[in-house]
């Protein structure tokens, strides 16, 4: 539903769409911190370790559009809820797991509750809030996001600290149980009123595609880039994905209508995001290496010491802040001004004060005052330029961009720091290079985005 006021009890659905949305975003990372103990007492090897990961975060990024294309069709309500069943369930087969091929398919079935909920969250949201509130609302929405991203590491840490392995999966259950009775309590429905026919080919396509994709990102690292594993599943994914765009191209009833990519608010939002996450990405995975490895912090602390990030995009979404000055500068150069402070953030990382914390605090701070202006405007320009009725798919897009942008630059500013290191650099110069090519990256992301949205409004005008 949306009306031109929103609707009446929007600020407490968001509350519990957020609810949802960060249960699944801490155990994006929790899982991280819980290696050691899964190691000892599962009695996992190297592989096992990595298939835990990347089963949950392959099936969640493969299903993103086909999830955000269901809650359009058959009820974004409906699909929350079932997501939230899902994800229940699996985190209580993951916490009770005997086995590492038990706790792996439970982490599968995890993904698939996690794709309903990261689409669906973001639809929502932008059908119960009036236009001139959406900026603000995606804007605690994003928070929601950076406080995930800080929370796991600690919430994992402290868990272990008290309890067995197992309990990072089950106190998913009580968060997960409260959100179902909220959202049947409060979330209206909502869904396409065309009740477009599934689009079943595409849902197969796109999933095989994204899925190979992002398998194909993440092996390079460990099997090397020319590695037939990797060299096959990325002909997989360009084949798949180049059969999905054809099919979608002249299917009557398109989950993504390529049509979209005409519009240049949107291929705007596109090509900056997926830049951005590339470089954020990367970036904050070595800087979890450069605080443990370079400052000397054990995980714990180093969670701690990354905390101010999310707190300034906490600070600056939740007070309506980062939304006002958005609303004052315009879209472009919201998104032109987040990602200059982001750029130096990552410098000040890596250049200021290499041997303490405080070139780091200073780049920590900057980069969430710049995520705090730039993602919110970044996703409402990706929403905005979708039809209302297909909000769920523009969730997908933006929710698959995230997944592929942060996978990729994980992988080559890994091989950055790999290669950095091997020319004879120490550890220390070779994450200070990849710091520098991830914000060479944001600053270019940004200012290809706010391009293409300025001239977007020139056009419309």
């Amino acid at each position: 539903m949306s009306t031109s006021q929103g609707h009446p009890q929007r600020w407490l659905i968001l509350g519990v769409i957020c609810l949802a949305q960060l249960t699944v975003l801490l155990d994006n990372t929790v899982l991280n911190v819980a290696i050691p103990s899964l190691t000892r007492e599962l009695h996992a090897t190297t592989s096992d370790i990595q298939w835990m990961i990347n089963a949950y975060s392959l099936v969640q990024s493969g299903l993103l559009l086909t999830a955000g294309s269901a809650a359009d069709r058959y009820g974004r309500k409906k699909m929350l809820i079932t997501g939230l069943v899902l994800f229940g369930a699996g985190s209580l087969v993951a916490g009770l797991a005997g086995s590492t091929g038990q706790l792996i398919a439970a982490r599968a079935g995890m993904g698939i509750g996690g794709a309903l909920l990261m689409t669906t969250t973001l639809a929502v949201a932008m059908q119960i809030f009036a236009p001139e509130e959406q900026p603000k609302a995606i804007g605690i929405w994003s928070a929601v996001n950076a406080l995930g991203f800080a929370g796991g590491p600690l919430i994992g840490g402290f868990v272990l600290d008290h309890f067995w392995w197992g309990a990072i999966f089950l106190i998913n259950l009580p968060v997960a149980a409260l959100a179902v009775v909220a959202v049947v309590i409060l979330v209206p429905e909502s869904k396409n009123p065309r009740g477009d026919r599934p689009d079943l080919i595409g849902a197969v396509l796109s999933t095989i595609g994204m899925a190979s994709l992002v398998y194909a990102i993440i092996s390079g690292p460990g099997h090397g880039w020319t590695s037939a594993r990797v060299l096959v599943t990325a002909a997989v994914a360009v084949v798949v994905l180049g059969a999905f765009a054809w099919w979608e191209n002249r299917t009557e009833d398109p989950m993504l209508d390529i049509h979209f990519f005409r519009d240049r608010r949107f291929t705007g939002a596109v090509a900056g995001a997926v830049l951005i996450v590339f470089g954020m990405g990367g970036a904050l995975f070595l800087l979890t290496q450069h605080l443990q490895f370079v400052l000397g912090y054990e995980p714990l602390e180093a969670g701690l010491r990354t905390a101010p990030l999310a707190l300034t995009v906490v600070v600056l979404n939740f007070s309506g802040l980062s939304a006002k000055w958005s609303a004052r500068l315009g879209t472009p150069a919201s998104i032109a001004l987040g990602m200059v402070c982001m750029s130096a953030g990552l410098v000040s990382i890596a250049e200021v004060d290499s041997g303490g914390y405080a070139g780091t605090l200073l780049g920590l701070l900057l980069i969430g005052a710049g995520c705090a202006v730039a993602n919110p405007a970044m996703a409402h320009a990706i929403m905005s330029a979708i039809p209302p009725e297909k909000a769920g798919v523009g969730a997908g897009i933006n929710g698959t961009l995230a997944e592929f942008g942060n996978g990729l630059g994980v992988a080559v500013l890994g091989a950055v720091l790999s290669s950095s290191v091997a020319s004879g650099q120490s550890l220390s110069a070779g994450l200070g290079t990849g710091q520098l090519v991830g914000a060479v990256a944001v600053l270019v992301g940004g200012f290809v985005a706010a391009g293409l949205l300025r001239r977007a409004e020139r056009v419309s005008v």
